[in-house]
Protein backbone atom coordinates (compact mmCIF):
# COMPACT_ATOMS: atom_id res chain seq x y z
CA UNK A 1 0.00 0.00 0.00
CA UNK A 2 1.44 3.34 -1.04
CA UNK A 3 -1.29 5.36 0.65
CA UNK A 4 -1.64 4.47 4.34
CA UNK A 5 -3.74 7.44 5.37
CA UNK A 6 -6.81 6.68 7.46
CA UNK A 7 -9.01 8.30 10.07
CA UNK A 8 -8.70 7.49 13.76
CA UNK A 9 -12.00 5.63 13.58
CA UNK A 10 -10.75 3.56 10.64
CA UNK A 11 -7.57 2.67 12.52
CA UNK A 12 -9.46 1.64 15.66
CA UNK A 13 -11.89 -0.39 13.55
CA UNK A 14 -8.94 -2.63 12.58
CA UNK A 15 -8.33 -3.52 16.24
CA UNK A 16 -10.09 -6.52 17.75
CA UNK A 17 -11.48 -7.50 21.13
CA UNK A 18 -9.00 -9.39 23.29
CA UNK A 19 -5.87 -8.36 21.40
CA UNK A 20 -2.57 -7.36 22.99
CA UNK A 21 -2.13 -3.65 22.32
CA UNK A 22 1.11 -1.77 22.87
CA UNK A 23 0.97 2.01 23.43
CA UNK A 24 4.10 4.05 22.81
CA UNK A 25 5.30 7.19 24.53
CA UNK A 26 6.26 7.53 28.18
CA UNK A 27 3.96 8.67 31.03
CA UNK A 28 3.07 12.23 29.97
CA UNK A 29 5.21 12.40 26.85
CA UNK A 30 4.10 11.73 23.28
CA UNK A 31 1.22 9.42 24.04
CA UNK A 32 -1.16 8.69 21.10
CA UNK A 33 -4.07 10.18 23.03
CA UNK A 34 -6.31 10.92 20.03
CA UNK A 35 -6.21 7.22 19.13
CA UNK A 36 -6.81 6.25 22.76
CA UNK A 37 -9.83 8.56 22.94
CA UNK A 38 -11.12 6.97 19.74
CA UNK A 39 -10.92 3.56 21.41
CA UNK A 40 -13.14 4.96 24.17
CA UNK A 41 -15.71 5.89 21.51
CA UNK A 42 -15.65 2.34 20.12
CA UNK A 43 -17.03 -1.00 21.30
CA UNK A 44 -13.54 -2.47 21.70
CA UNK A 45 -13.08 -4.45 24.91
CA UNK A 46 -11.02 -7.04 26.82
CA UNK A 47 -7.67 -5.58 25.79
CA UNK A 48 -4.30 -6.60 27.15
CA UNK A 49 -2.53 -3.25 27.28
CA UNK A 50 1.27 -2.97 27.28
CA UNK A 51 2.56 0.48 28.16
CA UNK A 52 4.99 2.71 30.01
CA UNK A 53 1.73 4.07 31.27
CA UNK A 54 0.23 7.50 31.71
CA UNK A 55 -3.26 8.87 31.06
CA UNK A 56 -3.54 6.46 28.11
CA UNK A 57 -3.80 3.58 30.57
CA UNK A 58 -6.00 5.57 32.95
CA UNK A 59 -8.56 6.42 30.27
CA UNK A 60 -8.76 2.82 29.09
CA UNK A 61 -9.18 1.58 32.67
CA UNK A 62 -11.86 4.16 33.43
CA UNK A 63 -13.81 3.12 30.34
CA UNK A 64 -13.60 -0.60 31.15
CA UNK A 65 -11.54 -1.46 28.06
CA UNK A 66 -8.70 -3.26 29.88
CA UNK A 67 -8.71 -6.92 30.81
CA UNK A 68 -5.01 -7.13 31.63
CA UNK A 69 -2.26 -4.54 32.00
CA UNK A 70 1.45 -5.27 31.49
CA UNK A 71 3.43 -2.30 32.77
CA UNK A 72 6.51 -0.93 34.44
CA UNK A 73 4.73 2.12 35.89
CA UNK A 74 1.56 4.16 35.36
CA UNK A 75 2.32 7.78 36.23
CA UNK A 76 1.61 11.34 35.18
CA UNK A 77 4.98 12.58 36.44
CA UNK A 78 3.93 15.57 38.57
CA UNK A 79 0.94 13.43 39.62
CA UNK A 80 2.93 10.36 40.66
CA UNK A 81 0.24 7.66 40.47
CA UNK A 82 -2.32 7.76 37.65
CA UNK A 83 -5.65 7.99 39.52
CA UNK A 84 -7.91 5.94 37.24
CA UNK A 85 -5.29 3.17 37.14
CA UNK A 86 -5.10 3.33 40.93
CA UNK A 87 -8.89 2.99 41.19
CA UNK A 88 -8.92 -0.01 38.85
CA UNK A 89 -6.08 -1.77 40.63
CA UNK A 90 -7.46 -1.17 44.09
CA UNK A 91 -10.87 -2.43 42.97
CA UNK A 92 -9.32 -5.51 41.35
CA UNK A 93 -11.11 -4.89 38.05
CA UNK A 94 -7.99 -5.55 35.93
CA UNK A 95 -5.39 -8.28 35.83
CA UNK A 96 -1.86 -6.95 36.19
CA UNK A 97 1.69 -7.98 35.39
CA UNK A 98 3.99 -5.40 37.01
CA UNK A 99 7.54 -5.48 35.72
CA UNK A 100 10.82 -3.80 36.45
CA UNK A 101 11.51 -1.12 33.80
CA UNK A 102 14.59 -2.97 32.61
CA UNK A 103 12.72 -6.27 32.33
CA UNK A 104 9.88 -4.55 30.45
CA UNK A 105 12.42 -3.07 28.02
CA UNK A 106 14.21 -6.40 27.57
CA UNK A 107 10.98 -8.32 26.86
CA UNK A 108 9.93 -5.74 24.26
CA UNK A 109 13.38 -5.92 22.70
CA UNK A 110 13.20 -9.72 22.48
CA UNK A 111 9.94 -9.44 20.55
CA UNK A 112 11.37 -6.65 18.38
CA UNK A 113 14.32 -8.90 17.51
CA UNK A 114 11.98 -11.84 16.84
CA UNK A 115 13.64 -13.87 19.57
CA UNK A 116 11.78 -16.07 22.05
CA UNK A 117 13.64 -14.53 25.00
CA UNK A 118 16.69 -12.54 26.06
CA UNK A 119 18.89 -13.52 29.01
CA UNK A 120 19.15 -11.15 31.95
CA UNK A 121 20.08 -10.95 35.63
CA UNK A 122 17.07 -8.70 36.34
CA UNK A 123 14.72 -10.22 38.85
CA UNK A 124 17.01 -12.86 40.33
CA UNK A 125 16.13 -13.30 43.99
CA UNK A 126 12.99 -11.15 43.82
CA UNK A 127 9.22 -11.63 43.60
CA UNK A 128 9.33 -10.09 40.12
CA UNK A 129 9.54 -13.64 38.82
CA UNK A 130 6.24 -14.62 40.45
CA UNK A 131 3.98 -12.49 38.23
CA UNK A 132 0.63 -14.02 37.37
CA UNK A 133 0.19 -14.52 33.64
CA UNK A 134 3.93 -14.42 32.82
CA UNK A 135 6.08 -17.52 33.20
CA UNK A 136 9.74 -16.85 33.81
CA UNK A 137 12.27 -19.62 33.25
CA UNK A 138 16.02 -19.81 33.67
CA UNK A 139 18.78 -20.66 31.23
CA UNK A 140 22.37 -21.67 31.87
CA UNK A 141 25.15 -19.90 30.02
CA UNK A 142 26.75 -22.29 27.48
CA UNK A 143 30.15 -20.72 28.17
CA UNK A 144 32.69 -21.57 30.84
CA UNK A 145 31.06 -19.31 33.42
CA UNK A 146 27.93 -21.54 33.52
CA UNK A 147 25.93 -18.68 35.04
CA UNK A 148 22.20 -19.23 35.56
CA UNK A 149 20.21 -16.36 34.06
CA UNK A 150 16.58 -15.36 33.72
CA UNK A 151 15.10 -15.96 30.26
CA UNK A 152 12.93 -12.86 29.82
CA UNK A 153 10.16 -13.94 27.40
CA UNK A 154 9.37 -11.89 24.31
CA UNK A 155 6.49 -9.46 24.79
CA UNK A 156 4.78 -9.81 21.44
CA UNK A 157 2.10 -7.28 20.44
CA UNK A 158 -0.83 -7.79 18.09
CA UNK A 159 -0.85 -4.06 17.39
CA UNK A 160 0.86 -0.87 18.56
CA UNK A 161 -0.19 2.76 18.68
CA UNK A 162 2.40 5.55 18.55
CA UNK A 163 2.36 9.32 18.06
CA UNK A 164 4.80 11.06 15.72
CA UNK A 165 5.53 14.60 14.62
CA UNK A 166 5.45 14.22 10.84
CA UNK A 167 4.49 11.55 8.33
CA UNK A 168 3.86 11.21 4.65
CA UNK A 169 1.09 9.09 3.15
CA UNK A 170 3.45 6.13 2.71
CA UNK A 171 4.19 5.81 6.42
CA UNK A 172 7.60 7.46 6.52
CA UNK A 173 7.51 8.94 10.02
CA UNK A 174 9.62 11.46 11.91
CA UNK A 175 9.78 11.45 15.70
CA UNK A 176 11.56 14.65 16.65
CA UNK A 177 11.39 14.60 20.45
CA UNK A 178 14.63 14.94 22.42
CA UNK A 179 14.08 11.34 23.60
CA UNK A 180 12.41 8.77 21.29
CA UNK A 181 11.80 6.48 24.30
CA UNK A 182 10.96 2.93 23.19
CA UNK A 183 8.60 3.56 20.28
CA UNK A 184 10.92 1.74 17.88
CA UNK A 185 10.62 -1.43 19.98
CA UNK A 186 6.83 -1.13 20.17
CA UNK A 187 6.76 -0.90 16.37
CA UNK A 188 9.08 -3.85 15.82
CA UNK A 189 7.33 -6.02 18.44
CA UNK A 190 3.89 -5.56 16.83
CA UNK A 191 2.18 -7.21 13.88
CA UNK A 192 0.49 -3.92 12.97
CA UNK A 193 1.36 -0.31 13.84
CA UNK A 194 -0.94 2.70 13.69
CA UNK A 195 0.79 6.06 13.95
CA UNK A 196 -1.00 9.30 14.64
CA UNK A 197 0.93 12.33 13.46
CA UNK A 198 0.86 16.03 14.13
CA UNK A 199 1.09 16.79 10.42
CA UNK A 200 0.87 14.86 7.18
CA UNK A 201 3.31 16.27 4.63
CA UNK A 202 4.76 15.27 1.29
CA UNK A 203 7.71 12.88 1.17
CA UNK A 204 9.82 15.74 -0.18
CA UNK A 205 8.90 17.94 2.79
CA UNK A 206 10.07 15.26 5.21
CA UNK A 207 13.58 16.04 3.90
CA UNK A 208 15.01 12.64 4.84
CA UNK A 209 18.55 13.69 3.94
CA UNK A 210 18.42 16.20 6.77
CA UNK A 211 15.96 14.43 9.09
CA UNK A 212 16.70 10.75 8.55
CA UNK A 213 17.96 10.45 12.13
CA UNK A 214 14.38 11.09 13.32
CA UNK A 215 12.97 8.11 11.36
CA UNK A 216 12.73 5.41 14.02
CA UNK A 217 11.52 2.57 11.79
CA UNK A 218 11.09 1.71 8.15
CA UNK A 219 7.81 2.66 6.52
CA UNK A 220 7.10 -1.06 5.99
CA UNK A 221 6.50 -1.32 9.75
CA UNK A 222 3.69 1.25 9.64
CA UNK A 223 0.21 -0.09 8.84
CA UNK A 224 -1.67 3.21 8.91
CA UNK A 225 -1.13 6.91 9.57
CA UNK A 226 -3.71 9.24 11.09
CA UNK A 227 -3.33 12.99 10.90
CA UNK A 228 -4.17 14.20 14.40
CA UNK A 229 -3.02 17.75 15.22
CA UNK A 230 -2.47 18.00 18.98
CA UNK A 231 -3.10 14.27 19.07
CA UNK A 232 -0.80 13.74 22.07
CA UNK A 233 -2.58 16.32 24.26
CA UNK A 234 -2.69 16.55 27.25
CA UNK A 235 0.72 14.85 27.09
CA UNK A 236 3.56 16.61 25.30
CA UNK A 237 4.79 16.39 21.73
CA UNK A 238 7.97 18.39 22.23
CA UNK A 239 9.14 20.36 20.23
CA UNK A 240 5.64 21.05 18.84
CA UNK A 241 3.99 21.63 22.24
CA UNK A 242 4.40 20.84 25.92
CA UNK A 243 2.31 18.85 28.39
CA UNK A 244 -0.81 20.51 29.78
CA UNK A 245 -0.47 20.16 33.55
CA UNK A 246 -3.64 22.19 34.11
CA UNK A 247 -5.70 19.76 32.08
CA UNK A 248 -3.98 16.76 33.65
CA UNK A 249 -5.16 18.06 37.03
CA UNK A 250 -8.69 18.39 35.64
CA UNK A 251 -8.45 14.87 34.29
CA UNK A 252 -7.15 13.56 37.62
CA UNK A 253 -10.19 15.07 39.30
CA UNK A 254 -12.41 12.91 37.11
CA UNK A 255 -11.25 9.87 39.10
CA UNK A 256 -12.82 11.16 42.32
CA UNK A 257 -16.28 9.73 41.65
CA UNK A 258 -18.37 8.02 38.96
CA UNK A 259 -20.20 11.30 38.47
CA UNK A 260 -16.94 13.20 37.93
CA UNK A 261 -15.83 10.64 35.35
CA UNK A 262 -19.17 10.79 33.54
CA UNK A 263 -18.92 14.59 33.37
CA UNK A 264 -15.35 14.47 32.05
CA UNK A 265 -16.22 11.81 29.50
CA UNK A 266 -19.21 13.74 28.21
CA UNK A 267 -17.19 16.94 27.84
CA UNK A 268 -13.87 15.63 26.59
CA UNK A 269 -14.43 12.25 24.95
CA UNK A 270 -17.92 11.68 23.58
CA UNK A 271 -18.08 14.65 21.22
CA UNK A 272 -15.03 13.77 19.11
CA UNK A 273 -11.62 15.38 18.67
CA UNK A 274 -12.82 18.77 17.40
CA UNK A 275 -14.99 19.15 20.49
CA UNK A 276 -12.11 17.97 22.67
CA UNK A 277 -9.74 20.60 21.31
CA UNK A 278 -12.36 23.29 21.81
CA UNK A 279 -12.97 22.13 25.38
CA UNK A 280 -9.27 22.37 26.29
CA UNK A 281 -8.92 25.89 24.90
CA UNK A 282 -8.01 25.28 21.28
CA UNK A 283 -4.75 25.46 19.38
CA UNK A 284 -3.70 28.85 20.78
CA UNK A 285 -3.92 27.60 24.35
CA UNK A 286 -1.93 24.45 23.59
CA UNK A 287 0.73 26.34 21.62
CA UNK A 288 1.20 28.68 24.60
CA UNK A 289 2.01 25.89 27.07
CA UNK A 290 5.38 26.35 28.75
CA UNK A 291 7.98 23.63 29.14
CA UNK A 292 7.53 22.06 32.59
CA UNK A 293 10.23 21.81 35.22
CA UNK A 294 10.94 18.31 36.50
Amino acid sequence: MLDKRMTAAEAVAQLEDGMTLGIGGWATRRKPMALVREILRSDLKDLTVVSYGGPDVGLLCAAGKVKKLVFAFVSMDQIPLEPHFRNARQAGTIEVAELDEGMFHWMLRAAAMQLPFLPTRIGIGTDLLNQQGITFKTVTSPYDDGEELIAAPALHLDAALIHTHRSDEKGNILTMSPDPFFDELFCRAADKVYASTERLVSTEDLDMRENGRFALVERARITGVVEAPYGAHPTSADPDYQLDLGHLKTYAGSAESPEAWAEYKARHIDGGEAAYLEAVGGADAINALKKPAY
